[in-house]
């Protein structure tokens, strides 16, 4: 299995309790390293992240913050520096403003959004609705989910990745990106789809991870209307995914998931 450089492999040693013998192993890890993004020469985040499809996460990441749409960004240029990454993009002139208002000077745990954000006004600014409505059924999720871990190559490889998955309306896995953060990973999978012109309007993400808010925000700023996660939403998640009118699903499971807000009553109780 080829993880090029989103995977290390690192000597460990094996303890079993019941013996408390030790013995020699070795252990694929992923790599996290700290990636500068800067917007119109301005300095605008630090984030951890995994190595892989850079220009994938810049780009969504400009998505994710509604910094511009996917034909504004002309491209990403990419600089090794020692020890990490310098990604450079230059976006529209009407999100210069936005650029100084929300760069951010600290570095950010595994793309945590809200870290550096100075104020709560900022943090939990008003989020338009998603326009689309998904065309999502149960066994399209479920199709989703029971395919889904063959697609985590990152993940199976070192017990220690996040994957986000783009999946069409019969379930279908379309894209999948993987990092170490669970916002890197929703990031390259936007981007990923506004460089390759999907529509996805009628589809859905699936994410192997905990739903926090920025997720939902993620989300909802893409344009994607559903959600499914496999772990429980925090209470500022829900209330995100209600405001931007976004169908949740979590704790997804291939035989279970909580409806936890549908806008649009596409698993009402007993719908025919």
């Amino acid at each position: 299995m080829a993880l090029g450089a989103g995977a290390e492999t690192h000597p460990v040693r094996e303890l079993d309790f019941e013996t408390l013998d030790t013995s020699d192993a070795t252990r694929v890890v992923p790599v996290e390293i700290p990636i500068a993004i800067e917007f119109n020469g301005i300095g605008y985040a630090v984030m951890m992240a995994t190595p892989t499809d850079l220009e994938d996460f810049v780009t969504g990441f400009a998505l994710a913050e509604g910094l511009a749409r996917p034909e504004e960004i002309d491209g990403v240029d990419l600089f090794e520096t020692g020890g990490g990454w310098v990604a450079r993009a230059n976006l529209p002139a009407r999100s210069h403003q936005r650029l100084l208002e929300r760069a951010r000077s600290r570095v950010s745990e595994s793309s945590c959004g809200i870290c550096g954000i100075d104020s709560v006004a900022a943090a939990l600014a008003p989020i338009d609705p998603v326009d689309a409505i998904p065309t999502v059924g149960p066994a399209a999720i479920k199709r989703a989910l029971d395919t889904m871990r063959s697609y985590q190559k990152l993940g199976l490889a070192t017990g220690a990745a996040h994957a986000a998955a783009f999946c069409n309306s019969e379930g279908d896995i379309v894209l999948v990106r993987e990092d170490v953060g669970r916002h890197n990973a929703l990031d390259k999978l936007i981007g990923a789809l506004g460089r390759a012109g999907v529509d996805h309007r009628e589809g859905f993400v699936l994410l192997t991870a905990r739903c926090s808010q920025e997720l939902v925000e993620k989300t909802v700023r893409a344009g994607i209307p559903m959600l499914a996660t496999i772990s429980a939403p925090s209470s500022l998640a829900i209330a995100r995914a209600r405001e931007g009118r976004l169908t949740l699903l979590a704790l997804a499971r291939s035989d279970t998931a909580l409806v936890v807000n549908d806008p649009h009553q596409l698993f009402a109780k007993n719908r025919p």
